[in-house]
């Protein structure tokens, strides 16, 4: 299952239109958090400063696998779930 974020072809120049807070789990927001714990906002964000075209996900979940920080060090994922409820409302949702 892609992400909707892979879905929509990525502009080097794109930028949120707006942002709410997640309210409740989901695949999107267990990656969006995975994305935001290493420093960027989601996955087009990422793609962007990183210049890369994938990323690497689990294929049984679906669920990030690992990233890049910007001072290049990785960060290794769980294939389950790893955002707990108490975080939930932390992580951004963007919109564009």
């Amino acid at each position: 299952k892609m992400s909707e974020v892979s879905e929509v072809m990525i502009k080097p120049d794109m930028k949120p239109k707006s942002m709410h807070r997640a309210k409740i789990w989901s695949d999107d927001v267990e990656n969006l958090y995975r994305f935001q714990q290493a420093g960027y906002r989601d996955e087009v964000e990422y793609k962007q400063v990183k210049q890369v075209d994938e990323v690497e996900f689990w294929p049984e979940t679906g669920f990030v696998k690992k990233l890049q920080r910007r001072d290049n060090t990785f960060y290794y994922y769980n294939r389950q779930r790893e955002c707990e409820d108490k975080d939930v409302h932390k992580v951004k949702v963007y919109v564009y």
